[in-house]
């Protein structure tokens, strides 16, 4: 019995540790590096058409009166034709002066067409009455705190003239390097460092790849260009969600059964995060959308062999399924030691897994600058910063917690855009902890009278 118990411990522990990471993450990433190495390697064509289709440029407008001009800047500097471009500026009921900077843009941008709208609350009914009110052979959303690269419209819709089975597909979204240096202090400069390679990596790479097996899991709302055809064929964004984005990709993919891409040439640069609190906020949001729209699609079929195909499963499967046991075993490390695992034992295969983790970044690094090279600036910035994909795991493991904290508060609370952040959390957690004490030392307080009264009651009967 203690022979089976010696063999059958470590075999759970290096199983949890070692071999569910290397199935679920380390062997697909290596896998993905491979493919897309062998898909980069060949000439990426690029056409140019005898006359430049009409695109819709949608850009929905929330308190931007800080970033709408310098977003319709970069339209107005970008080298598609004017002529064939058409703003809708959605305004989702905005509280600020955003309308005054429109009207500014409007005296700088004169040989732009541009309309604004006013529409009910939330981003996804502002997309879908610009959508009403368009016509076009492409329609192109926008988030309003970026800036595109000057080139960006012109390859996305190069990109999908040339890819006529493509319906729909993302650009790259990068966090503008200017903005990540123009942080003065160490700590939220880094951050805002790991924010960009994170970006670089998982547009560049990770939904690279996803595009290339046509398992997209979704585009991205910041920046984002489809077929009018197509998505005059669906429900438009859905408004039961916060992710309408996710939810209008499993739209094309699973419902019309088209292809989603990526044009990785098309770049938009969004603003860097602001502190950790938006951090925290926005990947909570990100989670709980996610599970939002798995839910609003009960018939797809989750099979496991799947797994490498469906990015959906993947999603449910590594954010979901495995999220408790991992936060089990995170905060189990402690009880291991005591149990009789040695401290070494617990190192190295902590150690072992952060190594992997960092091999498959270096891996996504190299294909990122890859993609990169078009871009000189961008790319020498992102060839400058080698050394944060050391760190890459670490920021990705605080991110998993703050996932994780997104699956519990999603379970009694109602999908909101607006989420408290780590702040207002812990100032609610230290109220209802000093609210538990009192009440706690109340009783406590009336235990100590009674135990008291029957000591005085019997020192006075003696």
């Amino acid at each position: 019995m203690n022979i089976m118990t010696a063999l059958v411990n470590p075999f759970f522990y290096w199983l949890a540790w070692i071999v569910i990471p290397l199935i679920v993450e380390v062997i697909p990433s290596i896998a993905s590096f491979f493919i897309l190495l062998w898909k980069r390697r060949k000439a990426r064509a690029r056409i140019n058409p005898p006359v430049w289709p009409d695109v819709v440029i949608i850009v929905p407008v929330y308190n931007s009166q800080e970033s709408l001009e310098r977003c319709l800047r970069s339209i107005n500097d970008s080298d598609y034709p004017k002529q064939n471009m058409y703003i809708y500026l959605v305004n989702n009921m905005s509280s600020d002066h955003s309308f005054e900077a429109f009207q500014r843009a409007q005296e700088q941008f004169g040989d732009l067409r541009m309309d604004w709208l006013n529409s009910r609350q939330g981003k996804s009914r502002a997309l879908n009455l610009a959508i009403y009110n368009s016509n076009g052979k492409y329609l192109i959303n926008i988030d309003s705190d970026g800036i595109l690269e000057r080139s960006a419209i012109t390859r996305m819709v190069s990109f999908l003239e040339l890819n006529e089975d493509i319906t729909c597909c993302t650009g790259t979204v990068l966090t503008n390097p200017e903005l990540v240096e123009g942080y003065k202090r160490f700590l939220p400069r880094l951050l805002r460092r790991l924010e960009f390679v994170e970006y670089a990596q998982a547009f560049l790479a990770g939904r690279s790849y996803d595009a290339e097996i046509n398992s997209m899991y979704t585009i991205s709302g910041a920046f984002s260009a489809f077929r009018m055809e197509s998505i005059a064929n669906t429900h438009l964004y859905n408004t039961d969600t916060i992710s309408e984005d996710t939810e209008i990709t499993f739209q094309m993919r699973y419902l019309l059964k088209k292809r989603v891409g990526i044009c990785e040439e098309a770049i938009y640069f969004t603003d860097p995060i602001e502190d950790f609190n938006k951090l925290y906020t926005q990947r909570q949001r990100w989670q709980r959308g996610s599970i939002e729209v798995a839910s609003m699609y009960p018939g797809i079929k989750l099979v496991p062999w799947r797994y490498l195909r469906d990015t959906n499963i993947k999603a449910l499967l590594f954010d979901h399924t495995f999220a408790f046991p991992r936060m089990i075993w995170y905060l189990a490390l402690v009880f291991l030691l005591i149990i009789g695992y040695s401290s070494e034992v617990v190192l190295i295969a902590m150690g072992a897994i952060f190594l992997f983790y960092i091999v498959c970044g270096y891996l996504y690094f190299y294909i990122s600058q890859y993609l990169l090279r078009p871009f000189g600036r961008t790319r020498r910035y992102y060839l400058s910063r080698w050394a944060d994909v050391f760190l890459l795991p670490f920021y990705n493991f605080a991110v998993f917690f703050i996932r994780f904290a997104g699956i519990i508060n999603s379970i009694n609370t109602r999908s909101n855009w607006k989420t408290d952040t780590l702040t207002d959390e812990w100032d609610k957690f230290r109220h209802t902890m000093g609210s538990s004490m009192t009440k706690i030392e109340g009783v406590l307080g009336r235990i100590q009278r009674a135990v008291n009264y029957e000591d005085k009651y019997n020192e006075q009967k003696e």
